[in-house]
């Protein structure tokens, strides 16, 4: 069942979702070579426990930590650890989810570390790219096959791939709800949009090809081909004429 959010049930996820995106704002400057993923992980816990939230990923499904951290090849569901310290060149993603008032705000995104090579930018420039063209199809009326097409073409045309095992969520008083947001698939198409709906887009896109595979922890989801891949992803609102970006940050980064 799709959950319509209230005027109210949205102005309270508005407050998680801005958590979220400071969370992101706020660990921005500890991104750096030579730092640890546990690192990270124990300060964003920190902050959205000081800020009366918690971490929605820590023990669910059994989950260890409090956000995701996937460093270059690593699609999703990294596992922050003291063994793994980010270098100059990579790329980072920091999944974050707070659960604040009962209700769940959902963002991410791919940090650079230290200098990163040109070919990298262009991967993580395109993917921030694929998430926004993705999310400008979103307003009543609109069917969620809009979005995943508009995604992968804008992936393909520039040589790279889109993983189709993973997908964008509704959210609300569940961290995971209906429907699945696909980020492939063909324009008039899937379920159609309707105000008040709540959702996750957050493409990840591959530098090689699509396919991947779940390590032995049963979580850390990499590419098959170990080629780099990127990601974002921001909780989506629609409205009665559009949409609304929840998870956009009021800290500086």
């Amino acid at each position: 069942m799709i959950s319509i959010k209230s005027a109210r049930e949205i102005e309270i996820m508005r407050k998680s979702c801005e958590l979220a995106a400071n969370t992101l704002a706020y660990i921005e400057p500890f991104v750096k070579p030579g730092v640890s993923t546990e690192e990270l992980n124990t300060l964003c816990h920190e902050y959205i426990t000081k800020n009366g939230a918690y971490p929605s990923p820590l023990n669910y499904h059994g989950f260890p930590k409090s956000i995701c951290t996937s460093i270059n090849e690593v699609i999703c569901h990294g596992i922050p650890s003291k063994k793994d310290i980010v270098r100059d060149g990579d790329i980072l993603n920091i999944d974050v989810t707070t659960y604040l008032n009962k209700f769940h705000g959902d963002t991410n995104r791919t940090f650079f570390v230290g200098q990163v090579s040109d070919e990298i930018k262009k991967l993580v420039t395109v993917t921030h790219e694929c998430m926004m063209k993705g999310i400008e199809q979103v307003r009543p009326g609109a069917l969620l096959g809009d979005v995943g097409e508009e995604i992968e073409t804008h992936a393909h045309a520039h040589g790279y791939s889109v993983v189709h095992e993973y997908c964008g969520h509704g959210i609300g008083r569940e961290f995971h709800e209906e429907p699945q947001v696909l980020h492939y698939g063909r324009k008039g198409t899937g379920l159609k949009l309707k105000e008040g709906m709540v959702f996750t887009i957050e493409p990840m896109i591959n530098a090689g090809k699509r396919y991947c595979k779940v390590l032995k922890d049963e979580w850390t989801v990499v590419t098959r081909d170990k080629k780099v891949s990127a990601q974002f992803e921001h909780t989506i609102l629609v409205t009665k004429s559009g949409y609304e970006i929840l998870t956009l940050p009021t800290l500086n980064s």
